[in-house]
């Protein structure tokens, strides 16, 4: 088990009696605990917080990923302006427990029961100091924020009412009880919300904002932080004669070299009749070194990187260009014809641009087939979900031959994702609504 749990400042960490020390040492700068728990929340409170910071430069910005090791804030704190406090560990199911009982076992053998313990108890020493928390994504940040007794802010991001208002497909028993609350969200969650110490609730678009305030809930929809900082850029010389597709296998391993021979098998039934690059962008994981047999094994060779196109390597088959990136997405998104997925976050990304994706299910523990068709749902059909290789590869070649198909799923897609702006529309409530009231 991994804990690099960091002092939070004061009296916050150290036993002391916080309000105490707080009236002595406490910085006449406010303070902030951001709360996510996944790797889009991570994604999704670093933009955030890259907006406050513009605003409010001096600020204490604290984060506790209450999923994984919060990698994606690395780069700001190695900069000096935010700091991951807090145990962190790295679970068997990526923080998918909640899709089947068999990987909640699984995180709970692994310790789970022990982290989410010290995490309670960190956020606990937080909220006894008054300083506010923001929390980011679903149930368990909102309930930990709640818990802590501060002033505290939701981001709900993972749910939408449009996962039960629209299609393609159905899911009876789900979208009938949705439909007898009237919303997505639960009950005991609406509660949590309503609470006189939630100052700021926010979610992902209109149509969920709408269903909460029939139930005393607060809720804006000010705009998606995805969509920020992903600006289309010229397509490099190299490229532009060659029909172009965006592959995403995902960043949680093992399961994302397992959906990466997945995606590439569904490519290879995919006759080559022009030329083809296919776009491979990753974070820190799946490595080049993880990668790289993969591409062996289905007879792809290594060769020069093309200019002006960034990428670590370069492998050919046939008439295909593959390009493997790391850290390349915001670079390589926008170039994509059609994307090929089993991912989260980075898909929903995809389809805001305009491009639409072609999902593959597997047997997970994240990319699923339910996640997979509530993703579709979500979109409203601009991915769309394959149930085999083979299925994959028809559909493949259908949305290459068919640019009006293309732009019709890539108009929905960009509907349901929303406008760019976001990060900076809630930084400026997190600001006033949050952090400009007093405190306690």
């Amino acid at each position: 088990m991994q804990s690099s749990a960091l002092p939070l400042g004061h009296a916050a960490i150290s036993g002391e009696n916080p309000r105490a020390a707080d009236r002595i040492s406490r910085p006449r700068h406010p303070r902030l605990l951001l709360l996510s728990n996944g790797h889009g929340e991570d994604l999704i409170g670093l933009r955030i917080l890259q907006a406050l910071h513009q605003r409010r430069p001096q600020m204490l910005l604290r984060v506790l990923p209450l999923v994984g090791e919060g990698e994606t804030y690395r780069e700001a704190e190695h900069d000096g302006w935010l700091q991951r406090v807090g145990p962190r560990q790295r679970l068997p199911s990526g923080g998918f427990s909640n899709q089947s009982f068999s990987a909640l076992l699984r995180d709970l053998g692994a310790g789970l029961g022990g982290l989410s313990w010290r995490q309670w108890r960190l956020v606990r020493r937080w909220g006894a100091a008054g300083d506010p928390i923001l929390a980011v994504g679903d149930l368990l940040p909102l309930l930990l924020a709640w818990a802590s007794g501060a002033p505290y802010g939701f981001l709900g991001t993972p749910k939408s009412d449009y996962t039960w208002r629209s299609g393609p497909g159905r899911a009876p028993f789900a979208d009938r009880y949705h439909h007898c609350k009237g919303s997505e969200w639960d009950p005991w969650e609406w509660a949590l919300m309503a609470d006189r110490r939630a100052r700021l609730v926010a979610v992902r678009d209109e149509l969920t904002a709408r269903g909460l305030r029939r139930h005393g809930v607060t809720a804006l929809a000010p705009g998606n932080p995805m969509m920020d900082q992903l600006d289309r850029l010229p397509l490099p010389e190299p490229l532009g004669q060659r029909r172009r597709i965006v592959l995403l296998c995902g960043s949680r391993l093992p399961e994302a070299l397992a959906n990466a021979r997945r995606l590439l098998a569904a490519l290879a039934r995919l006759p080559a009749r022009e030329p083809q690059v296919v776009l491979c962008p990753t974070g820190s994981r799946p490595s080049r070194h993880d990668l790289e047999p993969i591409l062996a094994a289905q007879g792809y060779r290594e060769v020069a990187l093309p200019e002006g196109c960034g990428g670590s390597s370069a492998w050919l088959l046939q008439q295909r260009l593959l390009l493997l990136g790391p850290g390349c997405f915001e670079r390589w998104a926008g170039w994509g014809e059609v994307g090929l997925a089993t991912a989260g976050t980075a898909t929903e990304q995809l389809v805001g641009l305009g491009v639409p994706v072609l999902s593959l299910p597997g047997p997970g523990p994240q990319f699923k087939r339910g996640f997979a068709r509530r993703q579709s749902r979500l979109l409203g059909g601009a991915v769309r979900t394959c149930a085999s290789t083979q299925d994959m590869a028809v559909e493949l070649e259908r949305l290459l031959g068919n640019a009006q198909l293309r732009q019709h799923l890539g108009a929905i897609g960009r509907r349901r994702m929303g406008n760019t702006g976001g990060s900076e529309r809630l930084a400026a409530l997190v600001d006033r609504q949050l952090l400009a009231q007093p405190q306690g």
